[in-house]
């Protein structure tokens, strides 16, 4: 993390001395009888770019006879004598206010001049342009609602500490207005995509974010206690197994937006808590799905950004065109290995390490082949393409194929050579299902002693009484507004990404 630490003790020393000369203007109004922080409402009844919009065509040292009253946040103020310039921020962008000492009056207009960067105002006038051509509001009261009592960070754009950044979202939201529109663009992705679904028949949902038991998977949970139950709890690693139970109950096409925990590393693709979609459509299949991605991706990207071709970290991601490929067809396009032709797993073990790849800790024919595609493959896959039928042992959830039990009806698609989503056709068959998950924490126990995962033989059960033909998809929000907004990292899309104490 790039920081430049020099000159730290002089800027604290100078920000003690500024909130000290704040606090004591507090102290001062307080004395006064005119604390703000007494104040509970203000009548805003306009905002900035709103007036900017209705009198776009006013020309300039036009009056309009509207009589508005504005609330925000003080960013900027220049006192020249008589009459002085500030700029308010609001909710929806900036606006000059014009105060003068005729119209304001002497001592309004010298409190006026005590006020700070930083501080919360209300302030009634008449809307103008000025002779310089810029929007304006002519100030004839003016409220302050609230103190700020730590001043303002100068050039905090600049800051190359980004850790300051996510540590103090309220700061860069304040002085940044391109973070606002970061998560303002988020809202709107996350509206779009439900709006999506609720079109295609969609149910949105709410599962447990408590879960009674560690399950197989691999991704390790976050343990917790639950101290009227006495009992051990996690928290969800996924959303899956309750929304297919739901499935199993005659709620045909169901999703949720939900947020997921994994006790796993941080880099900037992965943050300990996330948000996902996961859906559920009964009678189809992993095809069908692969249709309802590229529908929805299209149709979010053409509704929130108005284009299918978006600028992503300096390059164009073209989500207009969509490619398929067998992982099979990929490995063999990226490293020159055809795996259909490879007898055993002993031969496969052979060709990894001729090709140096990484064995996997349970080396058969399938786990081979996704080392290869995770070394060969994946950093090819910059625009958007679908990669289907995996091995059987890295999907102990999906349906096997028919015609080639080895391998499953299963699909990720990938975008700038990152995992944006996964989709099964849902295995179903509660044998095949039970004898997976076994050994699936069967191979956990094996590897980590300590582990506690379990079988979940309820969702078996669920399946027992008939799970019909699934398709299922889930896939990562966070990262869709990454590329959405063309952010580098997770935590610029996270309001409050998680971090590590300041003092440790």
């Amino acid at each position: 993390m790039e920081q430049n630490n020099a000159n730290r003790p002089q800027q604290d020393a100078d920000v003690s001395q500024q909130a000290a000369v704040r606090r004591q203007k507090l102290a001062d109004l307080r004395a006064a009888g005119q604390d703000p922080f007494t104040i509970t409402r203000y009548p805003q009844d306009a905002f900035s770019a709103d007036l900017k919009e209705e009198f776009a065509d006013l020309p300039a040292e036009a009056e309009t006879g509207k009589i508005v009253c504005l609330a925000g946040r003080m960013m900027s103020k220049r006192v020249m004598g008589k009459a002085s310039f500030a700029h308010l921020r609001d909710a929806k962008g900036d606006i000059q206010i014009f105060v003068r000492r005729d119209v304001l009056g002497d001592e309004p207009y010298a409190a006026f001049k005590k006020l700070d960067i930083g501080d919360i105002i209300g302030c009634k006038g008449e809307v103008f342009r000025t002779k310089m051509g810029e929007l304006s509001v002519r100030v004839s009261e003016i409220t302050l609602l609230s103190k700020s009592l730590l001043p303002m960070p100068e050039k905090f754009h600049g800051l190359t500490d980004r850790e300051a950044r996510y540590r103090q979202r309220y700061v860069d939201l304040i002085v940044n207005p391109d973070v606002k529109e970061t998560f303002v663009k988020r809202s709107a992705i996350l509206r779009e995509l439900r709006s999506f679904l609720d079109g295609k028949g969609f149910l949105e949902v709410e599962t447990p974010i408590l879960t009674p038991f560690e399950i197989g998977a691999s991704a390790r949970p976050f343990l917790t206690h639950h101290n009227t139950l006495d009992m051990d709890m996690v928290l969800r690693i996924e959303t899956e197994l309750y929304l297919k139970r739901l499935i199993v109950g005659g709620m045909d096409r169901v999703y949720e937006v939900g947020r997921i925990f994994r006790n796993e590393g941080m880099d900037p693709k992965h943050n300990p808590e996330f948000t996902t979609i996961e859906l559920y459509q009964a009678y189809t299949d992993y095809h069908g799905m692969m249709d309802l991605v590229e529908e929805m991706m299209k149709t979010v990207a053409q509704n929130v950004c108005g284009t299918l071709t978006v600028p992503y970290q300096g390059k164009e991601i073209d989500l207009s065109h969509w490619e398929r490929m067998t992982m099979v067809e990929a490995v063999k396009k990226y490293s020159g290995v055809d795996f259909d032709t490879v007898a055993s797993d002993e031969e496969a073990v052979a060709l990894a390490k001729e090709h140096h790849v990484e064995l996997p800790e349970i080396p058969t024919k399938g786990a081979i082949l996704a080392e290869f595609f995770d070394a060969f493959v994946e950093e090819n896959l910059i625009q958007p393409t679908f990669i289907y039928d995996y091995p059987v042992e890295v999907s102990p959830l999906a349906k096997r194929k028919p015609n080639d039990p080895m391998f499953t009806e299963r699909f990720e698609y990938f975008i700038n050579a990152t995992e944006f989503g996964n989709a099964f056709s849902e295995l179903n068959d509660p044998i095949d299902q039970k004898g997976r998950f076994e050994r699936q924490v069967a191979e956990r126990k094996q590897l980590d002693p300590s582990s506690k995962a379990q079988v979940d033989y309820d969702y078996v059960t669920a399946l027992e009484y008939g799970l019909p033909p699934t398709g299922g998809l889930g896939f990562g929000v966070d990262r869709l507004v990454m590329l959405l907004t063309d952010s580098a990292s997770i935590r610029d899309v996270l309001l409050f990404p998680t971090m590590k104490p300041v003092d440790q």
